[in-house]
């Protein structure tokens, strides 16, 4: 056996651990409600140990949250490996409308209505989205060929994200990311010239 082929099932099963971890967090919070389960109750209907499921998630929350690291590369691959001649606010426009798009379908819609009901979920759901920030400023830095990030490219960041949390709560996101991208762009555009 290869020391590859070893990685490559421990890898598997780590992701198939994982799997069944959110499956049986998203399960139960959507039985009973976030604050009504707790993480024994998770690790017992994916029959593992409590000590298994923080090994994966560091806290209660990001079990709701358990597809954060793909995410993640979604957002960053949106902007560094857009289309050549789209504009970086058109490459994150497309990506948010898709991924709110997704969001509507079973069970994300229901996830979703559990999240906004639950404080704990909310404050973490913007601490996570937040944390792509510097990656976003390092493609965007990178791309544009500097050394370092300057202050515009920090601020162009922020609130480009910021404009996707406000969609999502939005009875019309579309129009949101419009109008946040619109007021957005006038600025970036002075910048970029």
């Amino acid at each position: 056996m290869t020391d590859g082929h070893t990685t490559g099932r421990r890898e598997r099963k780590k992701a198939a651990t994982r799997a069944s971890i959110v499956r049986a967090a998203h399960e139960l919070f959507l039985e009973r409600g976030f604050d009504a389960v707790s993480v024994r109750e998770i690790a017992d209907r994916a029959d593992v140990s409590p000590t298994t499921v923080f090994t994966h998630f560091p806290q209660k929350e990001a079990l709701a949250f358990g597809d954060e690291d793909v995410r993640h590369e979604r957002l960053v691959a949106a902007v560094a490996g857009r289309p050549p001649g789209t504009s970086i606010s058109a490459a994150l426009k497309a990506h948010y409308l898709a991924e709110i798009t997704a969001l509507g379908s079973e069970p994300e819609r229901s996830l979703l209505a559990l999240m906004d009901q639950t404080p704990a979920l909310v404050a973490y759901a913007e601490r996570m989205w937040f944390r792509h920030e510097d990656a976003l400023i390092a493609a965007i830095t990178d791309e544009m060929g500097l050394p370092e990030p300057s202050d515009e490219i920090r601020f162009y960041v922020r609130f480009a994200l910021q404009i996707q949390l406000s969609a999502t709560r939005d009875a019309d996101p579309e129009s949101t990311i419009d109008a946040g991208f619109r007021l957005l762009d006038e600025g970036w555009q002075r910048y970029l010239r």
